[in-house]
C-alpha cells in the first residue's frame, strides 16, 4: 500500500520574497516546523488523545523535547512527530511518516515529513500555530503550490521483528535443550 501526501514547495513570507523548499537527493525534502505557543504537556494531551504513543526507542534530535510519538496509519505506515525548543515559547512540531517501527523494513525504507496531516489535528483542537522554516529562520506566510509525494511500500513484503524474535528464540531453546540432553 502506497502513502499519497502533499508537501510545501514553494513557500512566501511576509516580506514578499518567495522561497523553493529544496530536495536532497541524500535527505530528501527540507523539514518545516508547525509552531505553536502551547506548553508540551498540553500538546503531548493533544496527540495522545488522537491516538498517538510514545517512542520507547528513537534518535533524539538536538533540541528535541521529551520522547516522539508514534500514529499507526495503514499497515505499514506510521506517522512520527517529535517536539523540538525553537526559541522564546515556541515549540516546533515536525513530523514524517515511515514504515513502521514494528517492521524489519523500518531500518532502510523511504520517509518523508509531513505538514498538512499534523495541521488538521491542531486546527481539530483550535490551536494556532504558523508554518517555521528553520533555515531561513522565518515563519510562511502563504504557501504557494506543492509537491505531491508518493511512498511506495517496499519492494519485499514487511516482516514483523518482534514474532521473528519469538520464533529465534525458541528455535534457539530447542537446540539448547537438545545439546544439552545429550551431552548429559
Amino acid at each position: 500500500m502506497k502513502y499519497l501526501t502533499a508537501y510545501p514547495r514553494t513557500v512566501s513570507f511576509l516580506d514578499g520574497i518567495k522561497h523553493r523548499i529544496d530536495i536532497d537527493s541524500k535527505d530528501g525534502v527540507e523539514q518545516l516546523h508547525i509552531a505553536v505557543r502551547k506548553s508540551f504537556d498540553e500538546l503531548m494531551k493533544i496527540f495522545t488523545s488522537e491516538g498517538f504513543t510514545k517512542v520507547k526507542f528513537e534518535h533524539r534530535q538536538p533540541d528535541q523535547i521529551g520522547n516522539g510519538l508514534n500514529l499507526k496509519l495503514k499497515k505499514p505506515w506510521e506517522m512520527h512527530i517529535r517536539m523540538v525548543d525553537l526559541k522564546k515559547g515556541l515549540i516546533g512540531i515536525h513530523a514524517e511518516v515511515e514504515v513502521s517501527r514494528d517492521y524489519l523494513q523500518h531500518l532502510f525504507s523511504q520517509r518523508t515529513p509531513v505538514v498538512y496531516e499534523v495541521e488538521e489535528i491542531l486546527k481539530k483542537y483550535q490551536v494556532e500555530y504558523s508554518i517555521w522554516y528553520d533555515k531561513i529562520k522565518k515563519s510562511v506566510n502563504v504557501i504557494v503550490d506543492n509537491y505531491k509525494v508518493r511512498l511506495a511500500t517496499p519492494s519485499l513484503p514487511v516482516f514483523a521483528w518482534k514474532p521473528m524474535l519469538f520464533v529465534i528464540g525458541t528455535i534457539g531453546a530447542l537446540y539448547s535443550w537438545k545439546y544439552f540432553n545429550t551431552i548429559w
